[in-house]
């Protein structure tokens, strides 16, 4: 486990959604109080690789099963991107995304919300996600004192593209600099981490230079497929482990391919978080969870 204090009154996440009415909150009674969240990421569903994870058709049913055993539940789960492997035909890409909306159909937390990766829209514009996570693929609500945006970064190849950047702005415009507390959730990260690797978003940085004269704001992400923390002046950026398979450090080999599995240590690397959001201090306490740890739970 890992604890992150960050100066901020709270701290969220959100992505798309599962129902259109996901994710409305009434502001006017949408006051600050502890909560949780699960942040699960790169499920990649489809990958069927036995070398780099012989149980490729069960470790997403052990994740829902280990998010099902927390005490306390949380608040929401959210996926940051690519629920599917990238798929060769519109028939499995369908099939693919039947199957993982039936597994996570078995959380407890029935609030559920999505966010695409460039493996679930690169290949048809997002349609068919958007059919069954829900069609807001960029967008912000307000959740007990904070307010959560959510982008969409496989817009024109890697981007956020001019209109939601233009989106951004008008709602970022709504809010004030010194008081606001905001939480930002991509599937890529916003900054340049690794580009030769596709670890960017093209315009990323024109949206971190939107959120820099805000004191509060924190991102979460996933698509790298490994825990990394980094900073943006004040803004912290938080990776997520993966689900299906480990990608090596950035830059460590010539190509971004997948970590084998070992056998003496299954599922090393693989995981999924919760947070802890203190209200009364601002402290988010981290805790990283492993596949394996779970198995004995």
């Amino acid at each position: 486990m890992k604890s992150l204090k960050i100066l901020s009154m709270m701290l969220m996440l959100a992505v798309s959604v599962w129902s259109t009415g996901a994710f409305a909150q009434d502001a006017a009674t949408d006051t600050p109080s502890d909560f949780t969240f699960v942040q699960l990421s790169d499920i990649h569903w489809g990958f069927n690789d036995p070398k780099m994870n012989p149980d490729y058709a069960g470790t997403l049913q052990k994740a829902v099963d280990a998010v099902n055993k927390l005490d306390p539940q949380p608040d929401f789960v959210v996926i940051t991107g690519d629920l599917t492997h990238r798929a060769k035909t519109p028939e499995q890409r369908i099939k693919r995304m039947t199957e993982v909306r039936t597994i996570l159909s078995g959380l407890k937390v029935k609030d559920v919300r999505f966010n695409p990766g460039e493996h679930d829209a690169d290949q048809d514009n997002g349609e068919a996600f958007k059919e069954f996570f829900g069609k807001a693929v960029y967008y912000s609500f307000d959740h007990k004192g904070a307010h959560i945006i959510v982008l969409n970064t496989t817009e024109e190849e890697a981007s956020l593209g001019e209109a939601q950047l233009q989106w951004l702005q008008n709602d970022l415009s709504k809010l004030d600099r010194d008081n606001a507390h905001l939480v930002v959730f991509t599937h890529r990260p916003l900054f340049d981490l690794y580009p030769k690797w596709g670890w960017s978003t093209k315009d990323g940085q024109k949206a971190i230079d939107m959120l820099m004269p805000f004191k509060q704001v924190t991102v979460f992400y996933g698509h790298i497929h490994q825990l990394n923390d980094y900073m943006t002046g004040h803004i912290g950026h938080h990776a997520a482990a993966p689900l299906m398979f480990a990608l090596p450090a950035p830059g460590s080999q010539p190509k971004s391919t997948p970590v084998p599995w070992d056998p003496a240590h299954p599922y090393k690397n693989l995981g999924f978080r919760s947070v802890l959001v203190k209200a009364d201090t601002g402290e988010c306490v981290i805790t990283e969870h492993s596949i394996a740890d779970s198995l004995g739970n």
